[in-house]
């Protein structure tokens, strides 16, 4: 007597054929709602950490040091001209660390 059937034998019949359901929920969970949480969560502390003097780069691909933070924004300075642009925080896809920039 394999698990399954003992398992079908014990439980009612409504809530063996409702299983299968439960288990590709459960897979839904862990395989995709779980790790965009835990990335979203990692996101949201770099922004957070972020402070004058950090180079990042934007969603749009501009690279650039912050000059300056405000509530909901950061100014950047943008080589080779050092112009000033402003942008969103949400705009800001990643930090670039010393290491990156000299590849």
């Amino acid at each position: 007597m394999t698990f399954m059937t003992f398992l079908a034998a014990a439980l009612p019949p409504s809530l063996v054929s409702f299983l299968p359901f439960l288990l590709i929920i459960a897979v839904f969970y862990f395989l995709l709602i779980r790790p965009n949480q835990k990335k979203q969560q990692q996101w949201q502390q770099m922004l957070s950490n972020l402070k004058a003097g950090d180079k990042v780069t934007t969603t749009g691909g501009i690279r650039g040091t912050i000059i300056s933070v405000k509530d909901d924004a950061f100014q950047l300075r943008i080589p080779p001209d050092n112009i000033k642009m402003e942008v969103v925080k949400s705009a800001i896809a990643s930090v670039t660390t010393p290491e990156e920039e000299a590849k």
